[in-house]
Protein backbone atom coordinates (compact mmCIF):
# COMPACT_ATOMS: atom_id res chain seq x y z
CA UNK A 1 0.00 0.00 0.00
CA UNK A 2 1.22 3.40 -0.91
CA UNK A 3 2.61 5.69 1.80
CA UNK A 4 0.36 8.47 0.80
CA UNK A 5 -2.73 6.20 0.58
CA UNK A 6 -5.87 7.05 2.93
CA UNK A 7 -5.88 3.97 4.98
CA UNK A 8 -9.35 4.51 6.79
CA UNK A 9 -11.94 5.90 4.02
CA UNK A 10 -14.48 6.59 6.91
CA UNK A 11 -12.64 9.65 8.11
CA UNK A 12 -13.68 12.77 6.28
CA UNK A 13 -9.94 14.58 5.05
CA UNK A 14 -8.24 17.44 7.50
CA UNK A 15 -8.89 19.88 4.90
CA UNK A 16 -11.67 18.86 3.53
CA UNK A 17 -14.08 19.66 6.77
CA UNK A 18 -12.39 19.52 9.73
CA UNK A 19 -15.40 19.99 12.05
CA UNK A 20 -16.63 16.60 10.62
CA UNK A 21 -13.03 15.34 10.64
CA UNK A 22 -12.43 16.41 14.45
CA UNK A 23 -16.26 14.25 14.98
CA UNK A 24 -15.22 11.24 13.00
CA UNK A 25 -12.20 10.95 14.80
CA UNK A 26 -14.33 10.97 18.27
CA UNK A 27 -16.52 8.33 17.41
CA UNK A 28 -14.33 6.21 15.20
CA UNK A 29 -11.19 5.73 17.61
CA UNK A 30 -13.38 4.83 20.18
CA UNK A 31 -13.20 7.59 22.59
CA UNK A 32 -16.70 8.90 23.18
CA UNK A 33 -19.96 7.41 22.59
CA UNK A 34 -23.01 9.99 22.38
CA UNK A 35 -25.61 9.97 25.35
CA UNK A 36 -29.26 10.06 25.11
CA UNK A 37 -28.80 12.41 27.70
CA UNK A 38 -28.96 15.67 25.40
CA UNK A 39 -25.51 17.51 25.06
CA UNK A 40 -23.18 14.75 27.46
CA UNK A 41 -21.46 12.19 26.16
CA UNK A 42 -20.10 8.80 27.37
CA UNK A 43 -16.22 8.56 27.95
CA UNK A 44 -15.37 5.01 25.98
CA UNK A 45 -12.22 2.91 27.63
CA UNK A 46 -10.12 4.13 25.95
CA UNK A 47 -11.08 7.79 25.65
CA UNK A 48 -11.23 7.44 29.25
CA UNK A 49 -7.70 5.72 29.72
CA UNK A 50 -6.08 9.01 27.83
CA UNK A 51 -7.94 10.88 30.74
CA UNK A 52 -6.33 8.63 33.15
CA UNK A 53 -2.61 8.72 32.15
CA UNK A 54 -3.49 13.05 31.97
CA UNK A 55 -4.71 12.90 35.84
CA UNK A 56 -1.41 10.66 36.77
CA UNK A 57 0.72 12.67 35.28
CA UNK A 58 -0.76 16.23 36.76
CA UNK A 59 -1.82 14.77 40.04
CA UNK A 60 1.93 13.82 41.01
CA UNK A 61 2.84 17.72 39.87
CA UNK A 62 0.34 18.86 42.43
CA UNK A 63 1.06 16.61 45.00
CA UNK A 64 5.20 17.38 44.31
CA UNK A 65 4.23 20.95 45.14
CA UNK A 66 2.21 20.51 48.25
CA UNK A 67 -1.18 20.53 46.93
CA UNK A 68 -3.76 17.48 48.70
CA UNK A 69 -6.93 16.41 46.82
CA UNK A 70 -10.22 15.86 48.22
CA UNK A 71 -13.88 15.71 47.35
CA UNK A 72 -16.52 18.11 47.62
CA UNK A 73 -20.46 18.03 47.64
CA UNK A 74 -21.98 18.01 43.65
CA UNK A 75 -24.85 20.20 45.15
CA UNK A 76 -24.50 24.13 45.93
CA UNK A 77 -27.60 25.48 47.69
CA UNK A 78 -28.58 28.78 45.91
CA UNK A 79 -28.33 30.78 48.93
CA UNK A 80 -24.66 29.69 49.41
CA UNK A 81 -23.95 30.34 45.66
CA UNK A 82 -26.06 34.35 45.56
CA UNK A 83 -23.23 35.29 48.13
CA UNK A 84 -20.71 36.27 45.54
CA UNK A 85 -22.08 38.75 43.11
CA UNK A 86 -20.01 38.50 39.71
CA UNK A 87 -19.44 34.82 40.55
CA UNK A 88 -22.85 34.00 40.00
CA UNK A 89 -23.81 36.35 37.54
CA UNK A 90 -20.88 35.06 35.62
CA UNK A 91 -22.27 31.69 35.70
CA UNK A 92 -26.31 31.88 36.03
CA UNK A 93 -26.62 31.24 32.29
CA UNK A 94 -25.40 28.20 32.82
CA UNK A 95 -26.32 26.65 35.81
CA UNK A 96 -28.36 23.76 36.47
CA UNK A 97 -31.06 23.43 39.10
CA UNK A 98 -32.51 20.39 41.06
CA UNK A 99 -36.00 22.14 42.52
CA UNK A 100 -37.69 18.54 43.72
CA UNK A 101 -36.18 16.12 46.58
CA UNK A 102 -38.31 12.59 45.75
CA UNK A 103 -42.03 14.23 45.84
CA UNK A 104 -41.28 17.40 47.82
CA UNK A 105 -40.02 20.92 46.43
CA UNK A 106 -36.68 21.74 47.69
CA UNK A 107 -36.69 25.16 49.92
CA UNK A 108 -33.70 26.09 48.61
CA UNK A 109 -33.38 24.83 45.26
CA UNK A 110 -29.56 23.31 44.54
CA UNK A 111 -27.21 24.33 42.18
CA UNK A 112 -25.35 21.45 40.51
CA UNK A 113 -21.95 22.52 40.48
CA UNK A 114 -20.35 24.35 37.73
CA UNK A 115 -17.84 24.79 39.38
CA UNK A 116 -16.82 24.75 42.94
CA UNK A 117 -15.18 28.07 44.38
CA UNK A 118 -18.35 28.56 47.07
CA UNK A 119 -18.33 24.95 48.24
CA UNK A 120 -14.42 25.35 49.29
CA UNK A 121 -15.26 28.91 50.60
CA UNK A 122 -17.78 27.59 53.23
CA UNK A 123 -15.32 24.77 53.88
CA UNK A 124 -12.70 27.26 54.53
CA UNK A 125 -14.70 29.61 56.79
CA UNK A 126 -15.38 25.97 59.24
CA UNK A 127 -12.09 24.45 58.92
CA UNK A 128 -9.44 28.01 58.37
CA UNK A 129 -8.67 29.16 62.13
CA UNK A 130 -4.91 30.76 62.20
CA UNK A 131 -2.12 31.87 60.30
CA UNK A 132 -0.46 28.60 61.32
CA UNK A 133 -3.50 26.85 59.43
CA UNK A 134 -2.31 28.23 56.23
CA UNK A 135 -1.67 27.60 53.21
CA UNK A 136 -4.31 25.25 52.61
CA UNK A 137 -3.55 24.03 49.12
CA UNK A 138 -6.76 21.86 47.92
CA UNK A 139 -6.93 19.86 44.49
CA UNK A 140 -10.35 17.80 43.38
CA UNK A 141 -10.78 15.33 40.53
CA UNK A 142 -14.59 16.00 39.51
CA UNK A 143 -16.92 16.67 36.79
CA UNK A 144 -19.19 19.91 37.03
CA UNK A 145 -22.28 20.68 34.96
CA UNK A 146 -22.88 23.76 32.39
CA UNK A 147 -25.82 24.04 30.64
CA UNK A 148 -24.25 24.71 27.20
CA UNK A 149 -26.48 25.49 24.42
CA UNK A 150 -24.06 24.05 21.54
CA UNK A 151 -21.90 21.16 22.37
CA UNK A 152 -19.25 19.33 20.76
CA UNK A 153 -17.54 16.20 22.28
CA UNK A 154 -14.74 17.26 24.71
CA UNK A 155 -14.81 21.12 23.80
CA UNK A 156 -18.27 21.65 25.26
CA UNK A 157 -20.29 19.12 26.78
CA UNK A 158 -23.14 19.74 28.98
CA UNK A 159 -21.04 17.81 31.65
CA UNK A 160 -17.56 17.43 31.38
CA UNK A 161 -14.41 16.20 33.53
CA UNK A 162 -11.75 18.64 35.20
CA UNK A 163 -9.30 19.26 38.14
CA UNK A 164 -10.19 22.32 40.07
CA UNK A 165 -7.75 23.55 42.54
CA UNK A 166 -8.39 25.89 45.36
CA UNK A 167 -6.05 27.27 48.07
CA UNK A 168 -5.88 30.28 50.34
CA UNK A 169 -2.58 32.09 51.67
CA UNK A 170 -1.60 34.38 54.32
CA UNK A 171 -0.36 37.14 52.41
CA UNK A 172 -1.68 38.21 48.50
CA UNK A 173 2.00 37.76 47.48
CA UNK A 174 1.69 34.15 48.59
CA UNK A 175 -1.65 33.64 46.31
CA UNK A 176 0.15 35.59 43.00
CA UNK A 177 3.06 33.08 43.37
CA UNK A 178 1.04 30.32 43.79
CA UNK A 179 -1.09 31.21 40.42
CA UNK A 180 2.02 31.92 38.60
CA UNK A 181 3.55 28.83 39.61
CA UNK A 182 0.62 26.73 39.00
CA UNK A 183 0.32 28.40 35.50
CA UNK A 184 3.70 27.44 34.58
CA UNK A 185 2.95 23.75 35.51
CA UNK A 186 0.15 23.87 32.84
CA UNK A 187 2.30 25.05 30.30
CA UNK A 188 5.12 22.52 30.92
CA UNK A 189 2.88 19.65 31.13
CA UNK A 190 1.34 20.97 27.60
CA UNK A 191 4.45 21.25 26.17
CA UNK A 192 6.74 18.56 27.51
CA UNK A 193 3.50 15.99 27.93
CA UNK A 194 0.74 17.08 25.28
CA UNK A 195 4.00 18.29 23.03
CA UNK A 196 1.31 21.10 22.48
CA UNK A 197 3.47 24.66 22.44
CA UNK A 198 0.87 27.18 24.02
CA UNK A 199 1.20 31.05 24.46
CA UNK A 200 1.14 32.16 28.15
CA UNK A 201 -0.36 35.45 29.05
CA UNK A 202 -3.42 37.47 30.86
CA UNK A 203 -7.26 37.21 29.90
CA UNK A 204 -8.43 40.76 29.65
CA UNK A 205 -10.73 42.33 32.16
CA UNK A 206 -13.71 41.16 29.72
CA UNK A 207 -12.65 37.38 29.69
CA UNK A 208 -11.54 36.49 32.95
CA UNK A 209 -13.02 34.40 35.33
CA UNK A 210 -16.57 35.65 37.29
CA UNK A 211 -14.82 36.90 40.58
CA UNK A 212 -11.84 37.06 40.21
CA UNK A 213 -9.43 40.15 40.26
CA UNK A 214 -7.11 38.46 37.72
CA UNK A 215 -6.99 35.23 34.97
CA UNK A 216 -4.07 33.96 33.54
CA UNK A 217 -4.26 31.31 30.71
CA UNK A 218 -2.10 29.20 28.24
CA UNK A 219 -3.47 28.94 24.40
CA UNK A 220 -2.95 26.47 21.71
CA UNK A 221 -3.39 26.79 18.35
CA UNK A 222 -5.20 24.12 16.88
CA UNK A 223 -4.55 22.84 13.20
CA UNK A 224 -6.98 24.71 11.74
CA UNK A 225 -5.43 27.94 13.49
CA UNK A 226 -8.52 28.48 15.98
CA UNK A 227 -7.46 28.97 19.50
CA UNK A 228 -8.13 26.85 22.61
CA UNK A 229 -8.06 27.80 25.93
CA UNK A 230 -5.94 24.77 27.50
CA UNK A 231 -5.56 25.93 31.25
CA UNK A 232 -6.87 28.47 33.61
CA UNK A 233 -5.58 29.87 36.86
CA UNK A 234 -7.57 32.62 39.07
CA UNK A 235 -6.12 35.25 41.95
CA UNK A 236 -9.13 36.12 43.64
CA UNK A 237 -7.69 38.64 45.81
CA UNK A 238 -9.26 38.89 49.19
CA UNK A 239 -12.78 39.10 47.65
CA UNK A 240 -14.01 35.64 48.13
CA UNK A 241 -12.78 35.72 51.43
CA UNK A 242 -14.77 38.67 52.31
CA UNK A 243 -18.10 37.58 50.87
CA UNK A 244 -17.82 33.91 52.88
CA UNK A 245 -16.69 35.00 55.96
CA UNK A 246 -13.58 33.14 55.56
CA UNK A 247 -10.96 34.49 58.66
CA UNK A 248 -8.07 33.69 60.46
CA UNK A 249 -6.36 34.91 63.78
CA UNK A 250 -2.76 36.79 61.62
CA UNK A 251 0.39 36.93 63.33
CA UNK A 252 -0.51 40.36 65.24
CA UNK A 253 -3.48 38.28 67.11
CA UNK A 254 -5.97 40.22 64.48
CA UNK A 255 -8.45 38.58 62.48
CA UNK A 256 -7.95 39.00 58.77
CA UNK A 257 -8.38 37.31 55.55
CA UNK A 258 -6.93 35.11 53.21
CA UNK A 259 -6.25 35.74 49.62
CA UNK A 260 -7.35 32.70 47.33
CA UNK A 261 -6.58 31.15 44.19
CA UNK A 262 -8.26 28.54 41.75
CA UNK A 263 -7.23 26.32 38.64
CA UNK A 264 -8.48 24.02 36.18
CA UNK A 265 -7.74 21.64 33.71
CA UNK A 266 -10.42 19.25 31.65
CA UNK A 267 -10.56 16.41 29.42
CA UNK A 268 -10.70 19.52 26.60
CA UNK A 269 -7.29 18.48 26.63
CA UNK A 270 -7.87 15.69 24.93
CA UNK A 271 -9.70 17.96 22.05
CA UNK A 272 -6.78 19.79 21.75
CA UNK A 273 -4.89 16.78 21.08
CA UNK A 274 -6.99 15.28 18.52
CA UNK A 275 -6.97 19.05 16.69
CA UNK A 276 -3.16 19.80 17.09
CA UNK A 277 -1.59 16.48 16.42
CA UNK A 278 -4.22 14.01 14.14
CA UNK A 279 -4.53 13.40 10.31
CA UNK A 280 -6.37 12.01 8.05
CA UNK A 281 -6.16 8.52 9.36
CA UNK A 282 -7.02 9.25 12.73
CA UNK A 283 -5.31 10.38 16.20
CA UNK A 284 -1.61 10.87 16.54
CA UNK A 285 -1.08 10.88 20.64
CA UNK A 286 1.69 11.85 22.53
CA UNK A 287 3.26 9.18 24.26
CA UNK A 288 3.53 10.24 27.43
CA UNK A 289 -0.50 10.18 27.81
CA UNK A 290 -0.98 6.52 25.15
CA UNK A 291 -3.04 4.08 26.59
CA UNK A 292 -0.54 1.78 24.61
CA UNK A 293 2.53 3.48 23.52
CA UNK A 294 3.90 0.47 21.44
CA UNK A 295 0.94 -1.99 19.72
CA UNK A 296 2.32 -5.39 18.14
CA UNK A 297 1.08 -6.70 15.21
CA UNK A 298 2.22 -10.39 14.23
CA UNK A 299 2.27 -10.73 10.48
CA UNK A 300 1.29 -14.91 9.04
CA UNK A 301 0.21 -15.12 12.64
CA UNK A 302 -1.00 -18.50 11.62
CA UNK A 303 2.63 -20.12 11.20
CA UNK A 304 4.59 -21.41 14.14
CA UNK A 305 6.31 -19.66 16.56
CA UNK A 306 4.75 -16.11 15.38
CA UNK A 307 2.48 -15.30 17.99
CA UNK A 308 4.79 -17.20 20.52
CA UNK A 309 7.90 -14.63 19.81
CA UNK A 310 4.87 -12.15 19.45
CA UNK A 311 4.23 -12.74 23.23
CA UNK A 312 7.37 -13.22 24.74
CA UNK A 313 7.85 -9.54 23.37
CA UNK A 314 4.63 -8.54 25.09
CA UNK A 315 5.97 -9.57 27.85
CA UNK A 316 9.46 -7.98 27.68
CA UNK A 317 8.41 -4.77 26.41
CA UNK A 318 5.79 -4.07 29.37
CA UNK A 319 8.66 -3.43 31.77
CA UNK A 320 9.23 0.08 30.27
CA UNK A 321 6.28 0.89 28.27
CA UNK A 322 2.73 0.36 27.75
CA UNK A 323 2.33 -2.12 25.36
CA UNK A 324 -0.39 -3.86 23.53
CA UNK A 325 -0.45 -7.40 21.29
CA UNK A 326 -3.27 -7.76 18.79
CA UNK A 327 -3.72 -11.07 18.35
CA UNK A 328 -6.83 -11.13 16.80
CA UNK A 329 -7.80 -12.91 13.72
CA UNK A 330 -8.56 -9.45 11.80
CA UNK A 331 -5.87 -9.25 8.67
CA UNK A 332 -2.49 -7.26 9.56
CA UNK A 333 -3.65 -4.14 7.04
CA UNK A 334 -6.59 -3.81 8.97
CA UNK A 335 -4.65 -3.52 12.33
CA UNK A 336 -2.52 -1.48 10.71
CA UNK A 337 -5.46 1.19 10.01
CA UNK A 338 -7.25 0.36 13.07
CA UNK A 339 -4.26 1.39 15.19
CA UNK A 340 -3.23 4.14 13.08
CA UNK A 341 -6.88 5.58 13.97
CA UNK A 342 -6.47 5.26 17.42
CA UNK A 343 -3.24 6.95 17.28
CA UNK A 344 -0.43 4.65 19.03
CA UNK A 345 2.94 6.29 18.67
CA UNK A 346 4.34 2.96 17.69
CA UNK A 347 3.69 -0.10 15.48
CA UNK A 348 6.23 -3.09 16.13
CA UNK A 349 5.45 -5.79 12.97
CA UNK A 350 7.25 -9.10 13.58
CA UNK A 351 6.67 -12.17 11.18
CA UNK A 352 8.82 -15.25 10.08
CA UNK A 353 11.34 -14.01 8.27
CA UNK A 354 11.93 -11.23 11.00
CA UNK A 355 12.35 -13.95 13.35
CA UNK A 356 14.79 -15.73 11.61
CA UNK A 357 16.96 -12.97 11.19
CA UNK A 358 16.07 -11.80 14.98
CA UNK A 359 14.49 -8.69 14.08
CA UNK A 360 11.18 -6.98 13.70
CA UNK A 361 9.76 -3.93 12.02
CA UNK A 362 9.13 -0.34 13.89
CA UNK A 363 6.77 2.24 12.70
CA UNK A 364 6.46 5.56 13.83
CA UNK A 365 2.43 6.65 13.38
CA UNK A 366 3.82 10.09 12.57
CA UNK A 367 5.31 9.55 9.93
CA UNK A 368 5.20 5.92 8.80
CA UNK A 369 8.87 5.94 9.22
CA UNK A 370 9.93 2.16 9.44
CA UNK A 371 12.98 1.24 10.91
CA UNK A 372 14.33 -2.51 10.85
CA UNK A 373 15.60 -3.32 14.53
CA UNK A 374 17.61 -6.21 15.62
CA UNK A 375 15.24 -7.67 18.91
CA UNK A 376 17.88 -7.13 21.58
CA UNK A 377 18.09 -3.46 20.54
CA UNK A 378 14.64 -2.76 20.97
CA UNK A 379 14.99 -1.51 24.65
CA UNK A 380 16.94 1.46 23.79
CA UNK A 381 15.20 1.64 20.30
CA UNK A 382 11.84 2.03 21.60
CA UNK A 383 12.27 4.73 24.50
CA UNK A 384 14.62 6.89 21.76
CA UNK A 385 12.05 6.99 18.77
CA UNK A 386 9.23 7.69 21.49
CA UNK A 387 11.39 10.98 22.08
CA UNK A 388 11.98 11.52 18.55
CA UNK A 389 8.24 11.71 17.74
CA UNK A 390 7.16 13.56 20.66
CA UNK A 391 9.73 15.89 19.69
CA UNK A 392 8.74 15.94 15.77
CA UNK A 393 4.22 16.59 17.32
CA UNK A 394 5.90 19.83 19.24
CA UNK A 395 7.67 21.05 16.42
CA UNK A 396 5.04 20.66 13.39
CA UNK A 397 2.77 22.21 16.09
CA UNK A 398 5.42 24.79 16.74
CA UNK A 399 6.02 25.68 12.60
CA UNK A 400 1.71 25.65 12.68
CA UNK A 401 1.33 28.59 14.89
CA UNK A 402 4.45 30.30 13.74
CA UNK A 403 2.98 29.94 10.06
CA UNK A 404 -0.21 31.74 11.43
CA UNK A 405 0.67 34.82 13.80
CA UNK A 406 0.91 37.80 11.86
CA UNK A 407 1.30 41.41 13.31
CA UNK A 408 -0.83 44.14 12.41
CA UNK A 409 -0.93 48.03 13.32
CA UNK A 410 -4.14 49.33 12.11
CA UNK A 411 -7.41 48.31 11.97
CA UNK A 412 -7.40 47.76 7.78
CA UNK A 413 -4.51 45.36 8.16
CA UNK A 414 -6.53 43.79 11.46
CA UNK A 415 -9.73 43.44 9.10
CA UNK A 416 -7.25 42.09 5.63
CA UNK A 417 -5.92 39.36 7.63
CA UNK A 418 -9.01 38.50 9.42
CA UNK A 419 -10.89 37.83 6.60
CA UNK A 420 -8.11 34.93 5.36
CA UNK A 421 -6.96 32.30 7.25
CA UNK A 422 -7.49 31.54 10.78
CA UNK A 423 -4.68 32.07 13.16
CA UNK A 424 -3.33 34.87 15.46
CA UNK A 425 -2.92 38.71 15.04
CA UNK A 426 -1.04 40.79 16.88
CA UNK A 427 -1.73 44.25 17.67
CA UNK A 428 -1.30 47.10 20.59
CA UNK A 429 -4.71 47.99 22.50
CA UNK A 430 -5.54 51.25 24.52
CA UNK A 431 -7.62 48.98 27.11
CA UNK A 432 -10.43 50.03 26.58
CA UNK A 433 -13.61 47.55 26.35
CA UNK A 434 -15.02 49.37 23.30
CA UNK A 435 -11.84 48.16 20.94
CA UNK A 436 -12.22 45.37 22.47
CA UNK A 437 -15.86 44.54 21.26
CA UNK A 438 -15.12 46.35 18.52
CA UNK A 439 -12.11 43.87 16.98
CA UNK A 440 -15.17 40.92 17.98
CA UNK A 441 -17.86 42.90 16.13
CA UNK A 442 -15.95 44.06 12.84
CA UNK A 443 -13.07 41.33 13.05
CA UNK A 444 -14.55 38.30 14.34
CA UNK A 445 -11.82 38.07 17.12
CA UNK A 446 -11.86 37.83 20.33
CA UNK A 447 -8.79 38.75 23.04
CA UNK A 448 -6.81 35.47 24.15
CA UNK A 449 -4.17 36.82 26.11
CA UNK A 450 -1.91 39.58 26.58
CA UNK A 451 1.33 37.81 26.60
CA UNK A 452 3.66 37.68 29.22
CA UNK A 453 6.62 38.34 26.56
CA UNK A 454 5.08 41.55 25.31
CA UNK A 455 6.85 43.40 22.16
CA UNK A 456 6.30 46.93 21.03
CA UNK A 457 4.29 46.59 17.89
CA UNK A 458 3.43 50.18 17.74
CA UNK A 459 2.54 53.30 19.71
CA UNK A 460 -1.17 53.85 19.14
CA UNK A 461 -4.00 51.46 19.32
CA UNK A 462 -5.59 50.45 16.19
CA UNK A 463 -9.02 50.59 16.50
CA UNK A 464 -9.22 54.16 18.28
CA UNK A 465 -5.95 55.67 17.33
CA UNK A 466 -5.38 56.40 21.29
CA UNK A 467 -2.11 55.59 23.53
CA UNK A 468 -1.32 51.86 23.75
CA UNK A 469 -0.93 50.02 26.81
CA UNK A 470 -0.01 46.14 25.82
CA UNK A 471 -0.03 44.04 23.03
CA UNK A 472 -3.27 41.50 22.54
CA UNK A 473 -3.29 38.65 20.90
CA UNK A 474 -6.50 38.12 19.10
CA UNK A 475 -7.81 35.34 17.52
CA UNK A 476 -10.91 32.86 16.59
CA UNK A 477 -11.31 30.05 19.23
CA UNK A 478 -13.28 27.01 19.87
Amino acid sequence: MSQNKKMVEAITPINEDFTQWYTDICLKAELVDYSTVKGCVILRPYGYAIWENIMHLLDARFKATGHENVAMPLFIPESLLQKEKDHVEGFAPEVAWVTMGGSEPLEDRLCVRPTSETLFCDHFAHVLHSYRDLPMKYNQWCSVVRWEKTTRPFLRTREFWWQEGHTIHETAQEAIEETEQQLETYADFCENELNIPVLKGKKTDKEKFAGAEATYTIEAMMHDGKALQSGTSHYFGDGFSRAFGVQFTGRDNTLQYPFQTSWGMSTRLIGAIIMTHGDDEGLILPPAIAPYQVVIVPVAAHKPGVLEKAEELRARLSKFVRVKLDDSENSPGWKFAQWEMKGVPLRLEIGPKDIENGQCVLVRRDNREKAFTKLEDLVAAIPALLDALGKSLYARAEANRAGRTWTATTMDEVLERAGGENGYIKTMWCGDLACEEMMKEKAGLSSRCMPFAQEHLSDVCPCCGKPAKAMVVWGKAY
